[in-house]
C-alpha cells in the first residue's frame, strides 16, 4: 500500500491505528496516523459512513494539539473534556441512524472574538481575559446545529486590530512554516492551526484583510464573504461596517461547505441581508463558462516582491490555458485605501470600545481615587499599545474640528473606492491578485512600526472598504519555502463564481496538500 509523502516524514504519538482502508481523494489509504490529512468534508463522510468515529478524530486532534501547541500558541484554551462528549453525541446519532448535519463530528476551532457560551471570549486581550459570555453567537449555532466538535478557541491581535498575532495579551503565534515568523494577523491563531492541521477547518473574522492575509502567510484558503452574508452577531465589534466573519480551511471544497453553514439571514442582526445564501457546494468541481478575470495595475506595482509576482503570472497562465480571458482593469482609488481604512477602522474601534470602561464591561483597576481614575486606569491596564493607539487616532477623527477633514473625507474616499469595483465589474467577472505584497515576515520585524504594519493590508483593505468579498488561496512557495497566496474579488455575492474559479486552480495544484515540515519535526521529536 502506498503512503503518503508526510506519512514517510512524520510517525508521531497521535498516530491512530484505527484499522480501516478508506477512499480519500481518490485514493485508497489505510488510515493510521493520517487523521489529521483529511479535510473537513472527508473526516465527515468517514463518520456518517462509520469507517471512522468522532472521538478518534477528535482524540487525535487534542493529541496533536498537545504535541505542537506549545510551540505554535495557535490555541488560547481548549476544550478537552466537552469536545470529547460532543465527538461521542456524535458517534451515538451515527450508530442509531439518525440524520446528521453536514459537519457531524468534524473538529473545528473559534476564533477568540465570537461569543460562546462554552469557554471564555477573550479577544486575546486583558480587558476581558475572564469574561465568559451568557449566549452564543449566530455561527457558533449554526455550527453546533451541523454537528461540528468545538475543540478549543484561538488567538488573535488583541480585539482583532493588527496584522501579525504578534498584539496579543497572551503572547504571539507563531508561523507552522517557519516558527520564527509570524502567521499573519488578526486570525493567525486561526490560520496556524489550519495549517499545522491542529483542526479540521476553523472561523476567523476579516475587517481589513484579517481572514484572507494570515491564510496567505499560512499556506491555507480563506474566505471573507459579502458584508452582511454572514451574521455578526455574537462577534465582538472592532468595525461595525467593516466586520465580516468567515471560514478558513485546507482546501475549497471545505471552504463551501462551511460556507453553508454559517451563511444565511438572522432577524439578531439587521445588517444580514434577507434573502437566503446560495447553496455553495452545487457545481463547485464543474468548470465555469467562459471567465473573464481583471488584473488591477494598481496591484502587480512597487513594493510586490518578484517571487509573489512570478506565482501570481504562472496562476494567471493556468487560467488562460483553461479558457479565461484576462482584462487590464485599473482601481485607481486604491492607492487612498490604507488610508481611509486607517481613519474609519479606528473611529468605529473608539465608538465600539468606549463600552470597556471598568463599569459596564471588562477589567477594573484596584488603583483608583475617584471616577476618572477608574475610567483611565482601567483602560491603560486593560487595553494593550496597539489597541491604545487606534482608540486615540479614531477619537481624534471623530473629534469637533477633525470630524470633517478626516472621518467624513475617508467615507467620501470609500464611495470612490466601491465605485472603482462597480466600473471594473462591469469589464470582468471576477480579479485576480496577490493577497499580500511579500511572504511572512520575522516576529518583531515590523512591530516598532506601526506604518510598515498597516502596509501589509494594501492589497485586502479595498475588499472591505466596498463591502465586496474576497478570498485567498495558496498559489505557490517561496525559495525559503514559506506560503505565497493569491486573491479573488468579486461583486456582492459572487462567492460561488469565486468558488468554482478557486476550485478550478486547486485541482490543478497541490499546494493545500504540503503539511509544515518545522511543524512535523517538532511533533516527531516530542
Amino acid at each position: 500500500m502506498k503512503r503518503s509523502r508526510y506519512w514517510q516524514q512524520f510517525t508521531g504519538k497521535n498516530d491512530r491505528n484505527i484499522g480501516i482502508n478508506a477512499k480519500v481523494s481518490g485514493r485508497v489509504v489505510h488510515l493510521a496516523g493520517l487523521i489529521h490529512e483529511l479535510s473537513a468534508s472527508e473526516l465527515a463522510r468517514l463518520i456518517a459512513e462509520k469507517k471512522l468515529s468522532s472521538r478518534e478524530a477528535t482524540r487525535a486532534y487534542l493529541d496533536r494539539i498537545a504535541q505542537i501547541d506549545p510551540t505554535l500558541r495557535a490555541f488560547n484554551e481548549t476544550y478537552e473534556t466537552e469536545a470529547l462528549d460532543a465527538a461521542d453525541a456524535i458517534d451515538r446519532k451515527v450508530s442509531r441512524g439518525n440524520a446528521l448535519g453536514p459537519l457531524a463530528g468534524v473538529p473545528m476551532a473559534l476564533k477568540d472574538n465570537l461569543c460562546s457560551i462554552q469557554g471564555r471570549t477573550t479577544c486575546s486581550s486583558r480587558m476581558l481575559q475572564n469574561f465568559r459570555s451568557p449566549y452564543d453567537a449566530t455561527v457558533v449555532s449554526r455550527l453546533a446545529s451541523a454537528g461540528a466538535v468545538i475543540l478549543g478557541k484561538t488567538n488573535l491581535d488583541e480585539f482583532a486590530m493588527g496584522s501579525s498575532t504578534e498584539n496579543s495579551a497572551f503572547g504571539p503565534t507563531r508561523n507552522p512554516w517557519k516558527t520564527t515568523c509570524v502567521p499573519g494577523g488578526s486570525s493567525g491563531g486561526s490560520a496556524a492551526a489550519v495549517a499545522a492541521r491542529l483542526c479540521a477547518a476553523a472561523l476567523g473574522s476579516d475587517t481589513g484583510g484579517s481572514i484572507r492575509q494570515p491564510a496567505a502567510l499560512c499556506g491555507i484558503v480563506g474566505l471573507k464573504p459579502t458584508y452582511g452574508l454572514v451574521s455578526r452577531y455574537g462577534l465582538v465589534a472592532f468595525a461595525s461596517s467593516l466586520d465580516q466573519i468567515g471560514p478558513m480551511t485546507q482546501d475549497v471544497r471545505d471552504a463551501a461547505l462551511l460556507l453553508n453553514v454559517i451563511a444565511g439571514p438572522d432577524p439578531k442582526d439587521s445588517t444580514s441581508w434577507p434573502a437566503a445564501a446560495a447553496d455553495y457546494l452545487k457545481d463547485l468541481e464543474s468548470r465555469p463558462p467562459h471567465v473573464r478575470i481583471g488584473l488591477p495595475k494598481e496591484f502587480f506595482g512597487d513594493g510586490l516582491s518578484n517571487e509573489v509576482a512570478g506565482a501570481i503570472a504562472a496562476a494567471v497562465e493556468y487560467f488562460k490555458q483553461h479558457g479565461a480571458e484576462i482584462i487590464p482593469v485599473s482601481l485607481p482609488h486604491t492607492r487612498y485605501g490604507i488610508a481611509a481604512y486607517y481613519v474609519i477602522a479606528p473611529a468605529e474601534a473608539s465608538s465600539n470600545l468606549a463600552r470597556y470602561d471598568g463599569v459596564h464591561y471588562g477589567h477594573r483597576t484596584n488603583n483608583a481615587r475617584d471616577l476618572f481614575e477608574l475610567y483611565s486606569a482601567s483602560r491603560a491596564e486593560g487595553f494593550g499599545p496597539e489597541v491604545q493607539r487606534r482608540i486615540m487616532l479614531g477619537t481624534y477623527a471623530l473629534s469637533s474640528g477633525y470630524y470633517d477633514a478626516y472621518y467624513l473625507r475617508a467615507q467620501k474616499v470609500r464611495q470612490l473606492i466601491k465605485e472603482d469595483f462597480d466600473r471594473a465589474f462591469e469589464s470582468c467577472d471576477v480579479i485576480l491578485s496577490p493577497t499580500t505584497p511579500d511572504v511572512a515576515f520575522d516576529l518583531g520585524a515590523k512591530s516598532g512600526d506601526p506604518l510598515a504594519m498597516y502596509l501589509c493590508d494594501v492589497f485586502t483593505v479595498t475588499c472591505n472598504i466596498a463591502g465586496i468579498p474576497g478570498m485567498s488561496i495558496p498559489c505557490g512557495f517561496s525559495a525559503s519555502g514559506l506560503p505565497i497566496g493569491m486573491q479573488f474579488l468579486g461583486p456582492v455575492f459572487s462567492e460561488s463564481l469565486m468558488l468554482r474559479l478557486a476550485r478550478l486552480y486547486e485541482a490543478g495544484h497541490e499546494w493545500n496538500k504540503r503539511i509544515p515540515r518545522p511543524i512535523l519535526e517538532t511533533a516527531s521529536a516530542a
